[in-house]
């Protein structure tokens, strides 16, 4: 099962996908961290995510810029992918992909990530209503995560939208198997 969450800033998304995660895993779950950490802020929101996860079976797997391949993660029958708007950033700003090219190839690797695995929950982030002016190197950022969530909803199971903590379900029957 491939369900993708999105949802704003603070919206529940993560932990509805931990929740998710948490269920359908039937042995250790593996928690793709994406995020980069660069200072006491970013620090402070690993924290309280390792804390939000605390005993619920999951192993870490740091992933800033490359998400884990080969046979290593088929000990796994449950991947929490977290999330794909940081992947996105760091591949440009950090690993100097075009967002394009980024974009084409987090799409692939979530592909075949997910036909190694039974379950996996991906979460991105819809920052695509703050309105516009933006810069072109904005734009551009924002057009490759569009590409991505477009294509991984295309190819999910179940795609849910986390308002207010509320989950709305936008594709697939019976919601999450929580």
């Amino acid at each position: 099962m491939m369900i993708l969450i999105t949802g704003g800033s603070a919206s529940g998304k993560s932990a509805l996908a931990e929740k998710a995660a948490a269920t359908l895993a039937t042995g250790p779950a593996a928690y793709i961290a994406t995020m980069q950490v660069l200072d006491d802020e970013s620090r402070q929101r690993v924290k309280r995510h390792r804390a939000m996860r605390s005993g619920r079976g999951f192993e870490t797997l740091e992933s800033p810029l490359a998400l884990p391949g080969g046979t290593a993660i088929t000990r796994y029958n449950t991947a929490l992918l977290e999330c794909v708007s940081n992947l996105l950033a760091n591949r440009i700003y950090s690993g100097g992909q075009t967002p394009q090219t980024a974009a084409l190839s987090i799409t692939r690797e979530v592909g075949k990530l997910a036909g190694r695995l039974p379950n996996i929950v991906i979460v991105t982030n819809d920052i695509f209503s703050d309105g516009g002016g933006y810069s072109p190197e904005t734009s551009a950022y924002l057009a490759a995560l569009g590409q991505i969530n477009r294509s991984l909803a295309r190819r999910a199971d179940l795609v849910v939208e986390v308002v207010r903590g509320i989950p709305v379900y936008l594709k697939g029957e019976g919601g999450l198997p929580l």
